[in-house]
């Protein structure tokens, strides 16, 4: 453009780039119908842990079209990238399945973040010792609404009873029937690994039960297979996390933290009555907002005109009901 030629430009010579703002976007997200299905076992600082179908053990992130999506141990997502599992690789979770069960808690009964501990679990262990620390009945009472509410099955582990009777306290939960395993420190715990063989559980208790030298005979090399898992944590300590180790012949264990409390402030008393077909029919006459404590509590509960055919059953229900309340004077 010679030097005369710039005094005939006007507007309609200038162009002018779009805005970010004016682009079209498509909303169209990638299918991943190459993703490869793995379970996820251990979770740490933005690194996921996940075990594919091949046996691989691979280190994933969470792709951005997740967005925010929750992917906690048990979890089955879809995985693609680099799944070969070797060092220094990554991998990236573009799916979550839909949850079979959900085992959630909140931190005391007044919080209203509720924390996903496992996903996927068909058995909830709780471990409990009969002696040294003493059984705390308001901890199981919280575990068993937990599980029920969640869609798991509970199971009653009690430790050390070399040191104590287990008799008293099976006796509360007698017209429960809930599953009883007893094991102490000097023998191996046959009856529980049979129990969970094939099957994904989830072990739960406070410090100090005898949880951890369980999961170390139920699995040999499970110091080994922390550590793997640890890896993508930057060397956190694994005790502060939820970790799905492979059992021997099959099956899956998640060994869980040492709980100091278990807070039910997401659990209304209908999700805890549905786990009972005997009571659940009559508890949808009760009226509005019944907490189905019955009188004085709950005056008109309709569960109580079940009580001359069940009264022992109705019984251990509102008792995990008056747990769920806050009424079971559990304390951490």
């Amino acid at each position: 453009m010679g030097k005369q030629d710039w005094r005939k430009l006007d507007e309609s010579d200038v162009r002018v780039r779009p805005g970010k703002g004016t682009r079209p976007r498509s909303k169209r997200r990638p299918e991943h119908a190459d993703a490869e299905t793995a379970m996820v076992i251990g979770v740490d600082r933005g690194r996921w842990t996940c075990a594919m179908e091949s046996g691989a053990v691979v280190t994933a992130m969470r792709a951005r079209e997740l967005g925010r999506t929750p992917v906690v141990v048990g979890d089955q997502v879809g995985i693609v990238g680099d799944t070969s599992g070797q060092p220094d690789t990554l991998a990236r979770i573009v799916r979550v399945e839909e949850r079979t069960s959900v085992l959630r808690r909140t931190a005391d009964d007044t919080d209203p973040f509720e924390r996903v501990v496992v996903a996927n679990a068909s058995q909830l262990i709780m471990v409990v010792a009969l002696a040294d620390p003493p059984p705390r009945t308001g901890f199981i009472d919280r575990c068993l609404v937990a599980a029920y509410a969640g869609g798991l099955e509970p199971v009653l582990c009690l430790t050390k009873s070399d040191l104590a009777s287990a008799d008293e306290l099976l006796a509360l939960y007698t017209e429960l029937d809930v599953p009883v395993l007893v094991t102490r420190s000097d023998e191996e715990p046959a009856e529980l690994r049979a129990r969970l063989q094939d099957t994904v559980s989830c072990l739960i208790g406070h410090s100090g039960v005898g949880k951890s030298t369980l999961v170390n005979k139920l699995v040999p090399d499970a110091n080994r297979a922390v550590g793997v898992v640890s890896g993508v944590g930057k060397g956190r300590h694994t005790s502060t996390q939820a970790v799905a180790l492979r059992l021997p012949g099959g099956g899956w264990v998640v060994d869980t933290p040492g709980i100091r409390s278990f807070g039910l402030a997401h659990i209304t008393p209908d999700d805890i009555v549905k786990a009972f077909p005997d009571f659940a029919e009559a508890a949808e006459e009760c009226p509005p907002g019944c907490g189905h404590l019955g009188a004085p509590e709950d005056p008109g509960c309709m569960l109580d005109e079940l009580v001359p055919d069940a009264p022992g059953r109705l019984t251990s229900l509102r008792r995990l009901l008056a747990s769920r309340a806050g009424l079971d004077d559990y304390t951490d």
